[in-house]
């Protein structure tokens, strides 16, 4: 049918041009489109957005772990980390991983011998130091550990509330679960105060980085500290961390998972 009419269409305009009469004066001119100017303020949404898209990028390639070490954020990405750490992104991105993470907790079928295992990194898994990254440019600047101990004795981070849901279900379902941090030995007392006051009453092993561990990459020293329990009967069904140093290496657990964090780089 659309064939038909287009045809008669064209069978009607070419009566038109090939008859000996004279246009009608008042038919309509050839329709001309007038692109209004572009002004400089839409010239910078488009660069606003293009530059949006490259960080979210530049963030994939960084969750995926498929850039090479990096030490700071790019500094053009800056309002973008920071605006993605405040906004409800980052909190549905932390939820997301709870839910996979519940929903694998809930289907397996424990020993019942007190011998399955779940693994927990603390700072930016179970504990936020969201309030100190704001005061050093989510990411910007160059990691200071002094400045960052400083912090850590303050003993105030709080919960992320969807790691502490995943952690309480683990508990319920009757795994033991293991604290493994790169914090150091000497920050034992005030990470149990946080962990406490942040509502992390309970677990079966806090794993801190002893003297001989320094100077370890974090993937050498969790690997390690995962054999140990592997030697001693665990079995790790469950890993969770916001670095892939927490997850990779030997040893690994079952399954891992990944939260979101593009404000730091450990290797």
């Amino acid at each position: 049918m659309n064939r038909l009419l287009g045809f008669l269409f064209f069978l009607g305009l070419s009566s038109i041009v090939c008859s000996e009469e004279k246009f009608d004066s008042h038919l309509p001119r050839p329709l001309i489109l007038e692109f209004p100017e572009t002004h400089e303020s839409q010239l910078k949404g488009l660069e606003d957005d293009e530059l949006r898209l490259q960080c979210s990028s530049w963030r994939f390639a960084a969750e995926a772990n498929n850039l090479n070490s990096w030490s700071t954020i790019p500094p053009e990405c800056a309002e973008y980390v920071k605006d993605y750490m405040t906004s409800r992104a980052y909190t549905f991105d932390l939820e997301r991983v709870s839910i996979e993470a519940t929903t694998y907790a809930r289907s397996l079928q424990l020993v019942g011998d007190g011998m399955d295992a779940w693994v927990f990194d603390i700072d930016e898994t179970l504990l936020s130091n969201l309030p100190y990254y704001i005061d050093h440019g989510f990411g910007l600047e160059v990691f200071d550990g002094r400045e960052f101990d400083k912090w850590v004795e303050k003993a105030t981070a709080s919960a992320i509330e969807s790691s502490s849901k995943l952690y309480e279900e683990v508990l319920g379902l009757g795994f033991k679960v293991f604290l493994l941090t790169g914090r150091s030995e000497k920050h034992r007392s005030v990470t149990v105060e946080n962990l406490r006051n942040a509502g992390f009453q309970y677990w079966d092993k806090l794993i801190l980085r002893a003297l001989e561990d320094h100077g370890k990459t974090a993937t050498l020293y969790k690997s390690e500290r995962r054999s140990e329990m592997v030697k001693e009967g665990y079995r790790i069904l469950g890993n969770s961390g916001d670095q892939w140093s927490d997850l990779l290496g030997y040893t690994m657990s079952i399954r891992s998972f990944k939260l979101p964090n593009p404000m730091y780089y450990i290797p």
